[in-house]
């Protein structure tokens, strides 16, 4: 990790995205000395965590908030779909 990185949760998704995906392509490069290569491998580990948990929370609000627009189900309601 870099010297100046800002901590993973002060960054927006985007930011974190963004970053997450420079590590990625400074990986692929091949460039870095084996150590620079742990530090930004960890670095892309804690990013990847954070955005997963963000879009799992994410999808969880969505799912409640669609939940709120979408009538019960009604078990006597009458199955009107053709087979």
């Amino acid at each position: 990790m870099e010297q100046n990185a800002a901590p993973i949760s002060e960054l927006t998704f985007r930011q974190a995205m963004s970053e997450l995906t420079g590590i990625v392509n400074v990986l692929e490069g091949n460039t870095l000395e084996l150590e620079d290569s742990l530090k930004q491998y960890e670095r892309g580990v804690a990013l990847l965590a954070e955005l997963q948990k963000r879009l799992a929370a994410s999808q969880q609000r969505v799912d409640t908030l669609m939940g709120q627009i979408q009538p019960e189900h009604d078990d006597h309601a009458q199955d009107t779909t053709v087979s």
